[in-house]
């Protein structure tokens, strides 16, 4: 009995070949062997598939995907869980990328804006998506509406960042808020890559505990992988037991907590348009060029 990389275990080769007339006669290590080679290449068309697979987006047509789990995550935010159109399809979205969401305002009138999944297509059947929503925000009143069993409509991917395991040494990541999202997509392709040994170093600000998303998969990042990914919170408003940052990210902060400037590094960066051009501002100062820099 074999076991296949998919969780499956292989019975039929060794009754389908007991059961040609040939194999009667074959010792049972060449009968073994045989079993092995069928084995292998049906492993390796199954991985062949699954890596050369379609996936569900559309980059010119939205197309629309059923809400099945709506779970609220802290006092402004959730995580949205939505179905492929099979348990074995994949979103299709590349690492870096995201997609651009379709609803209707409080006035009924259509908005669109672009988020970036939390999922990644080693998540088959699904995808989620953790949105912040904001009082008068046009689209946030369109997720605060979004029941189980409504559909959300999504065309993709799009998005100017393209990653590729080992492109650079190391990460450093300034994201503020909802601008985490991008961040953890990365983080995890990397994390959850074995070969891939690019060290991530992410700085993540908030107004209270409370408002830190996915802050329990954060954690248990730095936990597992304490040499590849390290995680320093700020916060505004921060409890009386706090050993993280106080405030706002100032220059200092970057400074202790990203990589040094270098042309095997880079510096990203996602939060509301005044952090990131504070961040800019500070980032120069510290000496990270233009191409050591992303904005999402």
């Amino acid at each position: 009995m074999l076991e296949l990389p998919f969780n499956m275990t292989l019975n039929f080769p060794t009754l389908f070949f007991k059961s040609l007339p040939f194999a009667q006669n074959l010792e049972p290590e060449l009968l073994n062997g045989a079993i092995a080679l069928v084995a292998v290449g049906l492993t390796a068309a199954y991985i062949y598939y699954h890596k050369n697979r379609k996936g569900c987006l559309d980059p010119k047509n939205f197309k629309e995907f059923k809400l099945v789990k709506k779970t609220q995550i802290s006092p402004s935010a959730a995580r949205f869980r939505f179905a492929l159109p099979t348990p074995n399809s994949i979103l299709g979205l590349p690492v870096g990328k995201n997609i651009l969401a379709r609803g209707r305002d409080s006035q009924g009138d259509v908005v669109m804006r672009s988020y970036t999944p939390i999922t990644l297509n080693s998540d088959i059947g699904y995808f989620e998506l953790v949105v912040k929503m904001y009082p008068n925000g046009k689209m946030s009143h369109h997720f605060r509406q979004l029941k189980e069993g409504d559909n959300l409509a999504v065309k993709g991917p799009k998005g100017r960042f393209s990653y590729k395991p080992g492109q650079v040494r190391a990460f450093g990541m300034i994201a503020g808020g909802s601008g985490i999202t991008p961040m953890f997509q990365l983080i995890r392709a990397i994390l959850e890559n074995p070969k891939d040994k690019t060290k991530v170093y992410l700085i993540y600000a908030n107004v209270t505990v409370d408002d830190i998303l996915l802050k329990e998969e954060l954690d248990r990042f730095a936990d597992t992988f304490p040499h590849r990914f390290q995680v320093y919170h700020v916060l505004n408003k921060p409890p009386n037991q706090w050993n993280g940052g106080v405030g706002f990210i100032s220059k200092e902060i970057i400074e202790s907590h990203c990589p040094a400037p270098a042309t095997d590094i880079q510096i990203l960066r996602c939060g509301p348009p005044p952090m990131n051009k504070a961040m800019a501002i500070h980032l120069e100062a510290l000496g990270y060029t233009s191409n050591m820099q992303f904005q999402f």
